[in-house]
């Protein structure tokens, strides 16, 4: 039996290491308040994948409503929309940020609070869920993704 445990023990290692090789990853990711009911959270993701995958929603237990919204020019004017499925291709990464595309949360149970940490879940169809944890950082100011 003594053989057996290390043998097992080796087995399982993959199962303890993050999750460095997954298709989907998500960085550089934070959540701000833009009032006490509603904020945004704003991330980096990476399609490190063979095949192209579409973020098609956005759930959180943190609020009543969540949804991918963008900015768009109306007549000169930027108004701020429901956006539709964000399709990353393979090998690619499609930045979510202020001013463009990003995650809208409406209904928040409680302000997000500088220190907080969000959980999001983010749905790509058949390509699968992914499950992130951002930190609220409302003194955020917006700017260039790490590394672009």
């Amino acid at each position: 039996m003594k053989p057996l445990l290390p043998a097992l023990c080796l087995a399982l290692i993959p199962l303890a290491a993050p999750a460095q090789d997954a298709a989907l990853v998500v960085r550089d990711g934070y959540a701000r308040a833009a009032n006490p009911r509603s904020g945004a959270a704003f991330m980096v993701i990476e399609n490190r994948g063979a095949d192209a995958c579409t973020l098609s929603s956005v759930a959180s237990d943190a609020a009543e409503r969540v949804e991918l919204h963008t900015h768009r020019d109306e007549g000169g004017v930027m108004r701020m929309v429901k956006a539709d499925p964000i399709r990353i291709p393979a090998g690619e990464w499609h930045e979510l940020a202020r001013g463009g595309d990003h995650v809208m949360l409406m209904g928040l149970k409680q302000p997000l609070a500088d220190g907080d940490q969000l959980a999001l879940t983010l749905d790509f169809g058949p390509c699968g869920r992914v499950e992130t944890r951002l930190p609220v950082d409302n003194g955020r100011m917006p700017g260039p993704a790490a590394g672009h």
